[in-house]
């Protein structure tokens, strides 16, 4: 049987209480039944991410190297499969093998390696970041669903929060990203976006220099996926002498490599900073430049959603 790394353990369980314990349970069966139905046999450590196990696997009897991905059933899940099928390779890992209802993939197996190594040098990320997106950005099918549907949810949120939490961000700068919510989103296109594009969702690879993995498979705008970037880009961008001018810097790179409007990237961009502040205040972090990372993150959001307000 496959052990369970402890840290997919915990983490599951803290998050699923007992539907997570239950999950956990079986999942050693799920992947011992994926590999015999698939014919593939374990070849090297098994890792995993915030929802699911990676099992590096080769095929039999080719000898094909690819990954067993297993993901606790989520609603966010539903959808990577049909992601990774529209794409066909292009941009991101091949998708070999699918059991929906076991949340299982069987995926063309990239280098550990995430384009968030690159640390020391932001335009490159986001060059490279920009790039896929664009390549990403196809016609999405029917089924899948749209971000513009969830539009008036997000506003509708995005006020309750300020009115509910502590220390709310200036009234101006909520009500830009209300503005976007309502205006942007609900005019969004029926092209497929990724949907949590980051530097750490994407990998090296031997087939295409990067990847992209985890998608979340959604029909929108393609400029929604460069808020996600950017957003992701904090730790980096606090330690930049000139914040706004390394902001508007890195918006202006994402928006030539993926051929995108440069100010919807930017509102966006402003959105899920908002997003991000009061994600922060929910779950208790603290506004303190001496904090620890996650709080510095907090007051990142807080400082990027005021700057990118038009």
């Amino acid at each position: 049987m496959i052990g369970i790394p402890e840290a997919l353990v915990r983490g599951t369980i803290d998050r699923e209480g007992d539907r997570g314990a239950a999950w956990i349970a079986e999942l050693p069966v799920i992947v011992a039944d994926l590999l015999g139905r698939w014919e593939c046999a374990p070849d090297g450590e098994v890792t995993h991410g915030g929802v699911g196990l990676v099992v590096p696997v080769r095929q039999r009897p080719t000898g094909t190297r690819a990954v067993l991905k297993v993901s606790f059933p989520h609603p966010g899940n539903v959808h990577e499969p049909d992601a990774f099928e529209v794409w066909s390779g292009r941009g991101a890992v091949l998708l070999h093998r699918r059991d929906d209802a076991r949340f299982a993939l069987l995926l063309e197996r990239a280098h550990p390696t995430t384009l968030a190594a690159l640390e020391s040098d932001d335009e490159t990320v986001v060059t490279i970041a920009g790039r896929l997106n664009r390549r990403l950005a196809v016609p999405a099918p029917p089924a899948l669903p749209r971000l513009r549907d969830r539009a008036e949810l997000w506003a509708a949120e995005l006020h309750r929060n300020a009115a509910e939490l502590s220390h709310a961000l200036p009234p101006r700068v909520t009500e830009a990203a209300v503005a976007t919510a309502r205006e942007l989103g609900l005019a969004q296109p029926d092209t497929l976006v990724h949907g949590d594009l980051h530097a750490r969702n994407i990998l090296r690879a031997d087939r295409e220099p990067w990847l992209a993995v985890d998608p979340k498979g959604c029909a929108g705008d393609p400029a929604y996926d460069g808020g996600t970037l950017l957003k992701s880009r904090a730790l980096s961008l606090m330690r930049a002498d000139h914040l706004a001018k390394a902001v508007h810097r890195l918006l202006d790179v994402f928006a030539d490599a993926a051929e995108l409007d440069r100010e919807r990237v930017g509102r966006w961009a402003q959105f899920h900073a908002v997003q991000a502040a009061f994600w922060g205040r929910r779950h208790g972090f603290r506004i303190a430049r001496s904090g620890p990372g996650r709080d510095r993150v907090t007051e990142f959001a807080d400082t990027l959603a005021e700057l990118l307000v038009a």
